[in-house]
């Protein structure tokens, strides 16, 4: 059986990473790898070459029988699969519908790599939490580079500093990695979140947990959001723009899964921001939490500058890229044995994941 790895169109990152080869491997898998396919995570031809055939975009898709990627192939691209390929991505099926009725349309098989049930067990495969520790990262950094100032508290001859304060909305595993990585630099954090069971986490980084009374709590929603009342969310606008008026950094990360992302920061919010002072935006791609985020877009109004950005990991490619690689090795563990598929659906983790069953 041949395992297919795909160059990405517009993405730096790459599914599966030369160092994770042999390991693919071990599951009695042979590999083909496009051309060029690591080249932007800083991974060579030649160092796929130890260990996979390094093809061209159409060999690899009509030779293999499970195909690997981070963004969905194109219509045109599945169009050469083989009946029976099985899709390994992140198709985004919350969001479209009509992904599984077509995959099925083409006889292919799918999982989607962005649905697999965020639980105990499945954490090894978790591609959303993986990639959104990056993002929170790197969206501290992003921010604090744009920012007219120090984070951190600096006493100088020339006299003293105080630190710059940092909000955090929405305190998931994007939130929390937002919150260690400002602590780590010096700034002053505050966070929110409608969830009162992450206080704990939060205040263990460092941080104030803001609370605004009143928050449905859902347990079950996969490390999302979920929707509020009204009422609530009226109060948690004016907390919230109250905080915001404060701090220098502004960075929103709150999604419900399947919908729109909630506003969080209106305009009116923004407009009695400091000047000079910065939101990152990680919920961008499904309409964002401020009111004036442009999805891939930086913004500047009334001197805030409000940068709308959902592909922070890719940003980050090689070590992004490294855990994909290691999330998708960790669920092909499940059902690739031998060399044979063995899908179970008797397995939580494999049903959940199934877009074609």
């Amino acid at each position: 059986m041949k395992l297919g790895i795909l160059k990405e169109q517009n993405d730096n990152r790459v599914a599966v990473v030369p160092a994770l080869l042999a390991k693919f491997k071990a599951l009695d898998l042979e590999i083909a790898v496009e051309k060029g396919a690591g080249e932007k995570s800083f991974c060579t031809d030649e160092e796929y070459a130890e260990h996979a055939a390094v093809l061209s975009r159409k060999e690899v898709l009509q030779s293999s029988d499970i195909v690997v990627s981070i963004n969905p192939p194109s219509g045109e691209d599945l169009s050469l699969l083989r009946p029976d390929t099985l899709v390994i991505s992140q198709f985004q099926s919350f969001m479209d519908e009509s992904v599984a009725p077509r995959l099925k349309g083409m006889k292919l098989r799918a999982f989607g790599m962005d649905v697999i049930p965020r639980t105990t067990l499945a954490q090894s495969m978790d591609v959303l939490s993986s990639m959104a520790s990056i993002a929170g990262y790197k969206a501290v950094l992003d921010a604090a580079s744009r920012l007219p100032r120090y984070l951190p508290m600096m006493i100088t001859a020339a006299g003293s500093i105080k630190p710059a304060k940092v909000l955090i909305l929405g305190a998931g595993v994007a939130g929390l990695q937002a919150i260690a990585s400002a602590r780590r630099l010096g700034a002053s954090v505050e966070a929110f979140d409608t969830r009162q069971a992450v206080k704990e986490e939060v205040e263990s980084l460092g941080a104030r947990f803001v609370e605004v009374e009143g928050a449905r709590d859902e347990s079950s929603a996969g490390g999302y959001a979920v929707e509020q009342t009204e009422e609530f969310l009226q109060r948690q606008r004016a907390e919230v723009a109250d905080r915001a008026s404060k701090a220098d950094i502004v960075i929103t990360t709150a999604q419900v899964r399947g919908r729109k992302a909630p506003i969080l920061l209106t305009k009116e919010t923004v407009e009695r921001m400091k000047r000079g002072s910065v939101v990152v935006d990680l919920a961008a791609s499904t309409g964002g939490n401020c009111e004036l985020t442009q999805d891939r877009q930086v913004v500047v109004h009334n001197g805030v500058t409000i940068v709308g950005n959902s592909d922070l990991a890719s940003e980050m490619p090689q070590d992004s890229s490294f855990l994909y690689g290691n999330n998708l090795l960790n669920f092909m563990k499940l059902f690739v044995k031998k060399g044979e598929l063995n899908i179970d659906m008797d397995n939580e983790i494999i049903r959940g994941a199934y877009l074609t069953a």
